[in-house]
């Protein structure tokens, strides 16, 4: 995102500094898929999803299906994502979401790919779309995480990964909170979904990698475990999710 472009070695280069030796750039469309890939190849600690999301979803078509397979086949395409339905901001007819939603994931499917899952107020349709279509071989992550222990339980029965973003360093953030502490820890990830959502104490401000170890600790604190147990099997989640080196 351009937010970085003043300083984007400097953030990546503090991220290794912290102790973050692997971050993954997610697409949002055709042009942002193929910035991912250019970032990956340029950064060794950088790798790269691809996807459509449904801000997007009106640009999906044969043509654009057939860019984003031939981008599949690079060597630091890690996951297809981020894909799935937004009916907050509805920048997207919901039944063009739903299309586009349905054909991402029968083609992750076929490329072998876990999926990382948008689902911003649609938690009904995104669990009726994915049962639908399962079984997930690959596996998935529902990203940045904001729903109840009900949806997690639906989530995990998919054998989804659940993402824990920031959020869970807010004070008001009981819920996801409760879910944390309920969730086994061999089922959580941890994100930054940077530029936003940066973790307490840096809340407000341009979120970025580094400051992931802040949502490392508060997840160590919820579950009455220590940073380096959180550290060490979140890392073994996401190196078995997403086949990382």
């Amino acid at each position: 995102m351009a937010v970085y472009d003043p300083d984007r070695d400097q953030v990546i280069e503090e991220a290794e500094l912290s102790g973050v030796s692997r971050m993954i750039t997610i697409g949002i469309d055709l042009a942002s898929s193929d910035k991912a890939i250019a970032l990956a190849d340029q950064y060794s600690s950088v790798y790269a999803a691809i996807g459509i999301h449904p801000h997007h979803a009106v640009t999906i078509d044969a043509f654009c299906s057939r860019q984003i397979e031939s981008l599949a086949v690079h060597p630091k395409v890690i996951a297809y994502g981020e894909i799935g339905l937004d009916f907050v901001k509805k920048y997207t007819p919901i039944e063009q979401q739903k299309s586009c939603f349905r054909q991402q994931v029968r083609l992750a499917k076929e490329l072998r790919l876990p999926l990382i899952i948008h689902d911003r107020g649609a938690d009904e349709e995104t669990m009726s779309i994915l049962q639908t279509e399962k079984p997930f071989p690959s596996g998935g992550v529902m990203h940045c995480f904001s729903g109840d222990l009900k949806l997690a339980a639906a989530v995990l029965d998919l054998g989804f990964h659940i993402s824990v973003p920031g959020i869970v360093t807010y004070g008001n953030a009981k819920q996801l909170q409760e879910v944390v502490r309920e969730v086994d820890l061999a089922a959580l990830l941890l994100e930054t979904d940077a530029p936003f959502l940066a973790p307490v104490p840096e809340r407000g401000k341009r979120n970025r990698p580094a400051l992931l170890l802040h949502t490392a600790r508060k997840i160590a604190e919820l579950k009455s475990l220590s940073l380096a147990e959180v550290v060490t099997r979140t890392t073994v989640n996401a190196e078995s999710l997403f086949s990382l080196p």
